[in-house]
């Protein structure tokens, strides 16, 4: 019988309430199956991301591999047809899916990851070069970031009315002018949509693969932004901040070729959506409390910054 980590149990429970509890019950038998029709043999110890648990295991006409099986949510329909698209160029191979049951049979990469690259340079440029090779002319069926842009103007407004916060006015002004004039004309290219650099593994086949896309098609210089989202946290000690922040966006920039001032603009909506989230939600690092206060602040002079940038 399949064992369900715990801390990945107790995490779908909080967050999904019953329709978790449930799902988590008929996990094990829904492995169980998949094992079975796809022969497979379980190969190491069951891991687990933020929505999903990860089984390794060994095929014949494959060798290693895993088996991604994820709680049924909107965010990862369209998971395997990135992968498909992709046909293994820049992130690992798709071998077998089932959507129904939200699973997939992966080409298997090692356990660390480019986060665990302590030079940021590095980080960015090897993300920058992913995103470049990932991005490639996007299939009908794919759902099109432009059409999340009302929402975006509509929630921005929403949050800086509702919600108690510092940022100035041409901060919040420049983030709805990047949604008006970036967000609704973005070209048909499939992109990540949650590039970060826990979402790249060391591989035998290639020195880092990408997993995790969410299988949105739009600008490539979106995916600059989630990067530097999720890195800013590498740079809350540095003494310079600013110049930190200005070489993280000229490296990916370079790296990924795209426009340095579409990366930017994405960047600084990110940091605004960021504050916004943290403010309303908090972080999954921290809920409450002085923590959350420190990082939601540094959220908002990334804004800042990046505005000025």
């Amino acid at each position: 019988m399949m064992r369900i980590p715990e801390t990945f149990a107790r995490s779908t429970v909080d967050r999904e309430g019953e329709a978790g509890a449930a799902w988590l019950a008929e996990l094990p038998r829904i492995v169980g199956e998949l094992l079975r029709r796809w022969e497979c043999v379980r190969d190491g110890e069951v891991m687990h991301g933020g929505v999903g648990v990860i089984v390794p295991v060994r095929r014949p006409a494959e060798g290693p591999a895993v088996l991604k099986v994820s709680f049924p949510h909107p965010g990862n329909v369209h998971e395997p047809d990135a992968f498909a698209v992709w046909g293994g160029r820049g992130a690992v191979r798709l071998y077998e899916r089932d959507d129904e049951r939200f699973a997939m049979l992966l080409e298997r990469a090692r356990t660390s990851t480019l986060a665990e690259v302590e030079d940021d340079d590095e980080v960015v440029t090897v993300a920058g070069r992913l995103s470049h090779c990932l991005a490639v002319p996007a299939p009908p069926g794919l759902p099109r970031l432009r059409e999340q842009a009302d929402f975006w103007e509509e929630q921005l407004r929403l949050d800086a009315e509702e919600l108690p916060h510092n940022l100035p006015r041409h901060v919040l002004d420049t983030a709805l002018a990047t949604v008006r004039e970036l967000g609704r004309t973005q070209p048909d290219t499939v992109i990540h949509g949650d590039l970060h650099a826990g979402n790249i593994l060391r591989a035998d086949r290639e020195p880092w693969l990408a997993v995790d896309p969410k299988g949105y098609a739009g600008d490539p210089a979106y995916d600059g932004g989630t990067l530097l989202k999720a890195l800013a946290l590498r740079f809350l000690q540095l003494p310079d901040l600013s110049k930190a922040v200005r070489r993280a966006v000229d490296v990916f920039a370079e790296a990924a070729e795209v426009d340095r001032e579409r990366a930017r603009r994405w960047a600084q909506f990110h940091a605004v959506e960021t504050a916004f989230h943290g403010r309303r939600h908090g972080f999954r690092i921290a809920r409450s409390g002085p923590q959350l206060d420190r990082i939601t602040e540094f959220a908002d002079g990334l804004a800042e910054l990046l505005t000025e940038a």
